[in-house]
């Protein structure tokens, strides 16, 4: 045996062990609650409240045992949900109205804040255009991706002065890949996504844990309340399963059927993806799916998170 074929059996062995530890890495995530278990009294563990600005994970983490802080720019729903998770849970609830689309919002949040022992911190702000597939041209102007910025700033100190804490950023599924007629959209989550892997680096070694969550279809009214399915998951279903994700990296898909998802969608070629017969056949079926909610205001309403 000459050392050109030693030299292709060692190649080949070390594509085929590399393969097979991808194999093992990639089955610990069909098994969160085996691989990342977390204790009972892990979320209380990192602080006394919850930040949010989404309201779909206020209830889970009341659940189990945090004050929550709820954000959005509509006081009736958010008494609404205050008075539910009081009334089901027991734990505070603190409500702030407010209009992550003005300008010099962040300071009277902050003053909101400061007194708050907020260990974990969910950020949810963004904006798709439209929820139809479009073209750049044809898109309406995409929001800045500030709002989780300024957030992270705000919170950030207080959880680095206590080494310890929870900020999870929410991406998107469609940011795994370059991805046309959502251009803006999925740029805007890459963004995310290295904001917070950069982010995580820098902070890892003082107990806080930076994570982003990319998500495909939850049924929200960004997505217009489509309807659940193996596939488009509940808010709650997705938010209980997301969490279980905390300890298994710094970006997760956030389920089992999103990650294959996801897999799936970064083995396909993209010059297959890119086709024009993939691309109106998507815009097709958005459009069909559109003309079945009624009223039409629902996507409207759903442009903001």
């Amino acid at each position: 045996m000459d050392l050109m074929e030693l030299f292709l059996i060692a190649l080949g062995t070390a594509v085929i062990v590399c393969y097979v530890l991808k194999l093992l890495l990639f089955s610990r995530m069909l098994f969160p609650k085996m691989w990342f278990p977390l204790s009972k009294s892990f979320f209380t563990s990192m602080g006394e409240w919850a930040g949010e600005l989404c309201v779909h994970a206020c209830m889970h983490l009341a659940k189990q045992g945090m004050n929550v802080v709820i954000m959005s720019r509509t006081k009736v729903t958010l008494d609404q949900v205050a008075k539910k998770i009081g009334d089901t849970t027991g734990q505070r609830v603190k409500v702030i109205v407010t209009d992550f689309m003005k300008d010099n919002v962040f300071s009277e949040i902050e003053d909101q804040l400061r007194d708050l022992n907020i260990g974990v911190l969910v950020n949810n702000v963004g904006t798709l255009p439209s929820f139809i597939p479009c073209k750049f041209l044809e898109s309406a102007e995409l929001d800045q991706v500030g709002g989780a910025l300024t957030m992270c700033k705000i919170i950030l100190p207080g959880m680095e002065n206590r080494e310890k804490g929870v900020i999870v950023n929410i991406s998107s599924g469609v940011a795994s890949i370059p991805f046309p007629l959502y251009t803006l959209y999925a740029a805007s989550k890459v963004f995310v996504e290295r904001f917070s892997q950069g982010l995580q680096a820098e902070y890892k070694d003082k107990g806080i844990i930076i994570q982003t969550v990319a998500p495909f279809g939850v049924s929200t009214r960004l997505a217009g309340y489509q309807s659940t399915n193996i596939v488009t998951l509940s808010p709650e279903d997705f938010v209980k399963s997301s969490l279980q994700y905390l300890r298994a990296g710094d970006k997760t898909h956030g389920s089992v059927c999103h990650i294959v998802l996801g897999w799936l969608l970064q083995s396909i070629p993209l010059k297959v993806l890119y086709s024009e017969l993939i691309l109106h056949s998507l815009q097709d079926y958005v459009k069909k799916k559109t003309a079945q909610k009624t009223p039409s205001s629902t996507f409207e309403s759903g442009k903001n998170k």
